[in-house]
């Protein structure tokens, strides 16, 4: 599991475009029959995937550097599936996961395991995982089962949809908030005019880019912005303290995840637009 230190806002101003990419980016997350950790002291979310082709992958890790026996001893995890179905199996409870749908499992759940369903077109499991204080049972969501709802507009070029599956009223969790936003074709531009939310970050996974596409994710402190170019099924952290948006050069999807003192999704500050630069 690699580890990622989190930085000041008035460091990052320094940053040149390695030293971003270096501190927020994680280019690799879907390695055939691994898991991929990233550890970010962001409020110390885990941010990841699992790949299984050939065989089963586990969830497990070098567990001194979590201070504990197994992985969700003081940890609750949510999954969603950008692949093709697979099957988690959470202490012998197996569940199968088809494209875009979500699993959350809780606090002391010893042995999770993942499998594709289908080699041939085996499954992605993008997994955020944070700290937890209250164990809450497994359960699963699909996106017609997701709070959903509906964004933007054509004009604007970012006419998109929502979908809520870990949240305050959705599936229950200690202080994990999961969720998608899909934008529909011909729409480039998320969550613009921007945001931040000091009480807590967010790491952003891009998917459904074409091979030769990219999104332009923008971080930073509002009057201080800065850009990461984005790939197919990359991740971004995102600090408290920084906008998070971007635009890409086709329409995408993305999974957004956030860790921090509450749950409410729309506890947010909001920029507006003469204020970016």
């Amino acid at each position: 599991m690699e580890r990622r230190f989190a930085s000041h806002p008035n460091e990052v101003k320094q940053f040149d475009t390695d030293r971003l990419r270096k501190e927020f980016h994680i280019p690799t997350l879907f390695t055939p029959d691994q898991l991929e950790l990233v550890l970010t002291h962001e409020d110390r979310l885990i941010i990841g995937g699992a790949h299984p082709v050939q065989g089963e992958v586990k969830l497990d890790t070098d567990m001194k550097e979590l201070g504990v026996e197994y992985f969700l001893e003081r940890r609750e995890i949510g999954i969603i599936n950008v692949g093709g179905t697979g099957t988690v199996t959470a202490d012998g409870e197996e569940f199968t996961l088809n494209h875009k749908e979500c699993l959350y499992i809780g606090m002391g759940t010893k042995d999770v395991i993942f499998k594709s369903s289908d080699a041939s077109q085996p499954a992605k499991f993008y997994l955020n995982s944070a700290p937890a204080h209250k164990a809450f049972p497994a359960a699963k969501a699909t996106l017609e089962e997701a709070d959903s709802s509906a964004l933007g507009d054509i004009k604007n070029s970012n006419d998109r949809v929502i979908y809520r599956f870990i949240h305050q009223k959705g599936i229950d969790s200690a202080q994990l908030v999961m969720g998608m936003t899909l934008l529909k074709e011909g729409n480039m531009w998320n969550t613009m005019p921007a945001h931040t939310h000091p009480r807590r970050m967010e790491a952003y996974m891009y998917f459904d880019l074409p091979e030769d596409a990219a999104v332009i994710h923008l971080m930073g402190q509002p009057s201080e912005t800065r850009h990461i170019v984005m790939r197919n099924e990359q991740a971004v952290i995102s600090p408290s303290w920084s906008i998070h948006s971007g635009v890409g050069t086709s329409n995408y999807t993305f999974v957004w995840g956030m860790a921090g003192d509450n749950k409410r999704y729309d506890d947010m500050d909001p920029v507006s637009m003469k204020e970016l630069r």
